[in-house]
């Protein structure tokens, strides 16, 4: 059967009869409603031109360390993947407040790296576009790299590590000193041993790609705010950003620790009339602190609009949704002081909402996400594990499909292969559809809320089973059982609250939903530094294979009826 043809029993109509007006009303009405919605669209206009606004985030989801630059009309950025692969989103904006995923920068991991995608920094200089980024060599510690394009969008030629400090490099960013010369800045990573964080610069290659001469150290972390009052690793300065203007070089950072519930990241900023020093930080840091709005909020970028104002462009962790959503993008207008030191928020900390950059609203695309498989290729956003990438192919004839394999190296794994999409709502529903017919025998498929590959949660379906299981600690467990069809199509729901709190169901229809289990808390799921994805995922010997017929994440209350 085809997949529309199931979902059509769910389909609503919707019509509306006006009937039995006095005469002349019909005409008078339609002449009221005529004038009210042509003053409304006059008013919205206005408002459009004068006075809309946004409201974070600008990017909603798992989307850390956001880096942006402006090339003519449009704006770029790029931000942390971590462990999951393809490495490194891309996206695209006109007006700095709604962004689309459009790629990556790396659909496959550069060989010599095996983890950390941090901090990937995009930059443009002469014609020419740079992606400095994070990332660990294969038996050694964090390097900075460099990969560069000649568009933007890419595609992107790796060219390897630049510095690679037995304590580690991170947190790559690149300047042009007031004499024209090129520098890269970075972090040496060392609160990963309790030791200082000094920020370095070192000169470039004009072509960007090679270090030359010696590394001068700039900063590092020496004030009590950038300290966490109880983690060890938490005593730290990185992130840099640096700007040029009025005569003065700023350096805006972040300190005190990222990430997880321990979290307590904060911004500060350091002038100098020379890029090499000596470099005074603002004796009023930091000057962005978590509030009501927003929690831990940091390593960010700086990009002026076409008017010339400056806006900051970060991430930080709401305080509902907090980790298991992850560290969403937000951004701020930066404004200046009669002293020339930078303010954001007046020190408010994260603005709830603010005047839109272009005078252009949200149109929150992102927080529904639907995909039915009929392109040819997957949209931009879905991830795997890097360390196991899964087999999977589309077909568009009878409504689209989705085929997941697991791969070739995880045939013990009973999750097998995952693809997965980032959340951006700790309350949400998610669907899928899996037939049943072709996944052949021993072949399970399922849907999952996925931490990391030692850390998940979900049902699968195969053999007549639905089975609820929980993966902690790599330790894997049967939570429920329930009997289920053994063919035909079979739609799974996931329904969260709280960001950790699960219930899982199965119904053949769309519309009846039987229960697997009780409600399960996920609240271990989140690893350090990611959110939790939502994940389809495909298990079972040499041959077996998932089909999926659609994924469909809605943020809770807003979901219909499966079309």
């Amino acid at each position: 059967m085809n997949k529309n043809t199931s979902a059509q029993r769910n389909s609503r109509d919707r019509a509306t009869a006006v009937s039995g007006e006095p005469a002349g009303w019909g005409t008078t009405l339609r002449g009221l409603l005529l004038l009210a919605l042509c003053l409304m669209a006059a008013a919205a206009t206005g408002q459009a031109q004068t006075g809309t606004s946004y409201t974070n985030p600008v990017a909603a989801g798992d989307y850390p360390d956001p880096s942006v630059i402006r090339v003519g009309r449009d704006y770029w950025a790029t931000t942390t993947s971590s462990e999951w692969g393809p490495h490194f989103p891309l996206l695209h904006s006109r007006d700095l407040v709604n962004w689309r995923q459009v790629g990556v920068v790396f659909p496959e991991r550069p060989s010599w790296a095996v983890g950390n995608f941090w901090a990937s920094e995009i930059s443009q200089d002469r014609g020419r576009f740079y992606i400095y980024y994070t990332a660990r060599k294969q038996g050694g510690s964090l390097c900075v790299a460099v990969a560069t394009a000649r568009r933007p969008q890419g595609p992107y030629t790796d060219h390897g590590p630049l510095v690679c400090q037995p304590l580690g490099s991170i947190d790559g960013f690149t300047v042009r000193d007031e004499a024209g010369r090129r520098y890269l800045l970075w972090k040496e990573d060392g609160n990963s041993e309790s030791k200082p964080t000094p920020i370095w610069a070192q000169p470039l290659t004009e072509d960007g790609t090679k270090l030359v001469g010696e590394k001068q150290e700039l900063i590092r972390n020496t004030e009590r705010w950038e300290k966490h009052e109880t983690l060890p690793y938490g005593d730290l300065v990185e992130g840099p950003s640096v700007i040029r203007r009025g005569g003065w070089f700023y350096m805006f950072y972040s300190g005190n620790f990222c990430c997880a519930r321990e979290c307590n990241y904060m911004v500060g900023v350091a002038r100098s009339r020379k890029l090499l020093g000596p470099w005074e930080k603002n004796p009023r840091n930091p000057i962005m602190a978590g509030n009501d709005n927003w929690r831990c909020p940091g390593h960010g970028t700086v990009v002026q609009d076409p008017r010339g104002r400056y806006y900051y462009m970060y991430h930080g962790m709401h305080p509902k949704d907090f980790v298991y959503v992850g560290r969403q993008a937000l951004l701020d207008e930066i404004t200046w002081g009669a002293d020339d030191w930078p303010v954001i928020n007046d020190g408010r900390g994260p603005s709830l909402s603010a005047a839109s950059p272009h005078g252009v609203g949200e149109t929150n695309a992102e927080y529904r996400f639907v995909d039915e498989f009929t392109a040819q290729r997957l949209v931009p956003g879905w991830q795997w594990p890097h360390v196991a990438v899964p087999t999977y192919s589309l077909q568009r004839a009878r409504g689209g499909w989705l085929t997941l394999s697991r791969p070739t190296a995880s045939a013990d794994d009973p999750i097998g292969g995952v693809l997965a999409r980032s959340t951006t709502k700790g309350d949400y529903v998610a669907t899928t559809l899996i037939d049943l017919n072709r996944m052949g025998a021993g072949a399970s498929a399922g849907l999952s809320a996925f931490g990391d590959v030692e850390n998940a949660l979900g049902v699968s379906v195969g053999g007549g089973r639905a089975t609820l299981w929980r993966r902690e600690k790599k330790e894997q467990a049967t939570v429920a059982n329930a009997d289920a069809p053994r063919a035909g199509h079979v739609h799974l729901r996931m329904t969260v609250r709280d960001g950790h709190l699960y219930r899982f169901a199965f119904s053949t229809d769309g519309s009846t939903w039987t229960d697997i289990g009780a409600e399960v808390d996920g609240a271990y799921l989140p690893p350090w530094d990611r959110g939790v994805r939502v994940a389809l995922v495909a298990s079972g010997g040499r041959g077996a294979a998932g089909r999926f017929g659609w994924l469909r994440v809605e943020p809770s209350g807003t979901q219909g009826a499966e079309r």
